[in-house]
């Protein structure tokens, strides 16, 4: 009787499962009441041998992880407790956790690129780049990085210059300076008019060919004029003509 109330006040314990403890139903029947109170454990014995299958189901669950691991991980030799009788719920997961850790090394590991990946790289870059030694592949790349910071830096100074937003193309760039060196070039054009006093392009040609005529003479009679008179500057000859008179 002591004993069938200690596991009845077990059972009623609220750190016992709800599984292991259910009111009887209908008429008490082969088991013991104690100070008139059902014991409450008829169903016991089938809860047991569940219990049982779980704990030998456990041991083969814990034989498979133990396998999987050294599979996956076979510098890990086997733990000498492995064989024992007493399996826990906490061997098993440190086992899973094992598994997993590896796993998540793995995967970062496989994000650092293999020694045949790195050489493609390297011999890509010596095609795009026309290098023919692994030797020139750093003074190449120090040159290639120069050259790129050189033409980031005008064209940005051109986007600031033109106006233009930073995210315009380089096609736009060209454009827009092309369209400029046409209206600087229409100016100028416009300005050689002005100054020929002509509207002609044939009035010009005729004005530079008179020039191409007249100019040669005259450069030759104002050097003579400045070895006669022994004077070295335009603005002298005429004081030193007028001083002759």
């Amino acid at each position: 009787l002591k004993v069938l109330s200690r596991i009845d006040s077990i059972l009623r314990s609220p750190r016992a499962p709800p599984l292991i403890y259910q009111r009887s139903k209908g008429p008490v029947q082969n088991y013991i009441k104690e100070n008139g109170q059902e014991c409450g454990f008829e169903h016991l014995p089938l809860t047991i041998e569940m219990w049982a299958d779980q704990l030998m189901a456990l041991k083969d669950l814990h034989r498979s992880l133990r396998k999987l691991s050294l599979e996956l991980m076979p510098w890990h030799t086997a733990d000498p407790q492995d064989n024992r009788e007493s399996i826990q719920v906490e061997d098993l997961q440190f086992i899973v956790d094992a598994i997993l850790e590896e796993i998540e090394n793995k995967e970062k590991n496989s994000q650092t690129p293999s020694l045949h990946t790195l050489s493609g790289i390297v011999s890509h870059f010596q095609k795009l780049f026309d290098v023919n030694s692994l030797n020139g592949v750093y003074p190449r790349m120090n040159e290639v990085y120069t050259k790129l910071g050189e033409m980031t830096n005008a064209m940005r100074n051109l986007h600031e210059l033109l106006e233009l937003d930073s995210s315009a193309p380089p096609t736009v760039v060209v454009d827009t300076v092309g369209k400029l060196c046409d209206i600087i070039n229409k100016n100028v054009t416009e300005q050689v008019q002005q100054l020929l006093g002509t509207q002609d392009i044939h009035s010009i040609i005729n004005k530079l060919e008179e020039h191409e005529r007249f100019f040669p003479p005259f450069q030759a009679l104002i050097q003579d004029l400045l070895c006669l008179l022994e004077i070295s500057n335009l603005d002298n000859i005429l004081p030193v003509v007028r001083s002759l008179k």
